[in-house]
């Protein structure tokens, strides 16, 4: 059901994208040329002189109006704003925000604004995703499904780059690795790359001559360049958030003049170097080709990350990943001319690769972006080894990306490590307790708590106890509730621990994953469950409490950090 769903929302996604790229492109004609042209335009060959810094301005006065009277989440990259609605908003988003967070973004871009189209368009993808879910009996787990199939069928259209986008799906939003979430996703994102070649072209979006494949003095440099690339992740998470406290905390006048601000950054920025000027697609193919080299790529990489940061931390809309392509790729032109090996277009390519993987945490993303964007495949193992590098510089210099250190801001944490769930690695007969303490079901109430009261070890450490029959099968189970429930009622009148207790408990068996078990304590608002043979349901066998449950936990702090010599001679 969910995969027929997908398909709907991939190809809603890769119309939705096609939209927004004519807008964008309609408003920037329209702003910098003065025409009335949905052809795709860069800014950066505009003629205005010194009236170009007033552009900016204007639309960031458009998002501040937006932002204010409209909904305050169309503000900044739409990627953390999707994280917060999966982990905390049961994966329900708003009408308006899907209808004013690429209405916003295309004002963003198309006046300049130094941002990508992505970050929005995963954001109106996801969305639209989260409100076709809503109009079904779906549960949080499937609207999520559908909420981030939305965000990768954007993605897959607006770059021609389906299997990146399912990775970023997998590395950033989903939070699981489950094929119920990956199909339905996968699907969205092949629908609307199929779809993205009768509405937007066919190809790749940079298209480049493959390069040689690197040797082991490539890969050194690959590793180097990574390296290098995750410092520069962490200094532009840094700007990005120390501009966002500096409007925050030192400006006292309303947030919705804040975008106008950064509008002034970017007319000024554009003014001294017009590049840094709107998506800038042409000067990331331009790095890809090597033409851009030496000073000019200092010049760009330390204007681009100027003008966005300043303007990103201004709280204006817009994405974060082809500004990252743009200043990845001009750092690793500038490495280029101290690199016997490669040309600048292969070094900044990899640059490209380790500052996204870097800066968003999502190095595979990264590694096969790259790949799908310019078909070289030659380059797979220095984009591998330059991502890895970027990011385990990032993850032991940061402790949150720039994606999530947003949603942290609004006092949420976010777990970003995949990990097995111990309880779903073991089963019941290896934590259950083998000697179980009884109590015979015709023992009388009173005697019970007679028991208790003298602390017996053999009934006093357990809340709930098995009642067995005659012959030993499980006929029930008490537990201290029951007994202070039948006293009150009248304990001294005979009644016995099967009738106060009850006498169809919820069992459990040896073979079952403990997940499940705890699954059923928690559906059921119990503390413990007896464990029966599979071919004899009333053949007890052993007891599974909460206690027995924390000793898998116990088990995975032990792997974690208890150190031993282990080899044995």
């Amino acid at each position: 059901m969910l995969s027929l769903m997908a398909v709907f929302v991939g190809a809603v996604s890769a119309a939705t994208a096609s939209a927004l790229v004519w807008l964008i492109a309609v408003i920037t004609n329209l702003a910098f040329y003065g025409e009335l042209s949905a052809a795709f335009r860069s800014p950066d060959h505009h003629q205005l002189g010194y009236a170009v810094i007033a552009i900016p301005v204007l639309g960031g006065l458009v998002i501040g109006l937006l932002a204010r009277y409209g909904s305050e989440r169309i503000r900044g990259h739409g990627i953390p704003e999707a994280l917060e609605a999966i982990l905390f908003g049961r994966s329900r988003m708003e009408l308006k925000v899907a209808l004013l967070k690429p209405l916003s973004s295309a004002i963003s871009i198309g006046t300049g604004g130094p941002f990508g189209a992505e970050g929005p368009i995963i954001m109106t993808g996801g969305a639209f995703g989260s409100l076709f879910a809503q109009c079904f009996h779906l549960s949080s787990a499937e609207r999520k499904t559908l909420l981030v199939a939305g965000a990768a069928g954007g993605m897959a259209a607006i770059f021609s780059s389906p299997v990146a986008a399912v990775l970023l799906a997998v590395e950033l939003l989903l939070f699981e690795w489950k094929p119920r979430s990956f199909i339905p996703t996968a699907i969205a994102a092949a629908t609307a790359s199929a779809l993205r070649v009768p509405l937007l072209g066919a190809g790749p979006l940079f298209p480049v001559t493959p390069h040689a494949p690197l040797g082991g003095e490539g890969l050194l440099f690959a590793f180097l360049v990574g390296m290098l690339a995750g410092l520069g992740s962490g200094c532009l998470t840094m700007m990005v958030y120390g501009f966002e406290d500096l409007f925050t905390n030192r400006l006292r006048i309303h947030w919705m003049w804040w975008p106008a601000i950064g509008g002034l950054c970017v007319g000024v920025g554009g003014l001294i170097e017009p590049r840094v000027l709107g998506v800038g697609y042409d000067t990331i193919h331009a790095l890809l080709r090597g033409e851009v080299v030496g000073a000019t790529a200092i010049g760009l990489l330390i204007g681009k990350a100027l003008v966005w940061s300043f303007a990103l931390g201004s709280g204006t809309s817009g994405g974060v990943l082809a500004p990252l392509l743009m200043m990845g790729g001009a750092l690793g032109a500038a490495e280029a001319r101290f690199i016997p090996v490669g040309d600048a277009g292969m070094w900044a390519l990899i640059g490209m690769a380790a500052m996204m993987g870097g800066t968003m945490r999502a190095p595979l993303t990264a590694m096969i972006f790259a790949l799908e964007l310019t078909k070289d495949l030659n380059l797979l193992p220095g984009l591998l080894v330059g991502c890895i590098a970027a990011h385990g510089v990032t993850v032991l210099l940061m402790r949150r990306s720039i994606l999530t250190e947003k949603v942290a801001r609004r006092g949420y944490h976010v777990m970003r490590e995949y990990a097995v769930d111990p309880f779903a690695a073991v089963r019941v007969d290896e934590v259950m307790e083998r000697d179980v303490a009884t109590v015979p079901a015709s023992m009388p109430v009173t005697e019970l708590a007679d028991r208790i009261a003298r602390h017996d070890p053999r009934v006093a450490r357990r809340d709930g106890l098995p009642v067995v029959d005659e012959s030993g099968h499980l006929a029930g189970i008490i537990t201290r509730g029951d007994v202070l429930r039948a006293l009150e009622r009248g304990g001294n009148d005979g009644v016995t621990v099967l009738e106060a207790g009850s006498r169809d408990p919820i069992v459990t068996y040896p073979d079952e994953i403990l997940y499940d078990a705890a699954s059923k304590m928690l559906r059921n608002h119990i503390g413990r469950l007896p464990v029966v043979s599979r071919d004899d349901p009333r053949c007890l066998v052993g007891y599974l409490g909460r206690a027995n449950c924390m000793s898998a936990r116990l088990r995975q702090l032990d792997e974690e950090h208890l150190r031993e010599r282990s080899l044995a001679v």
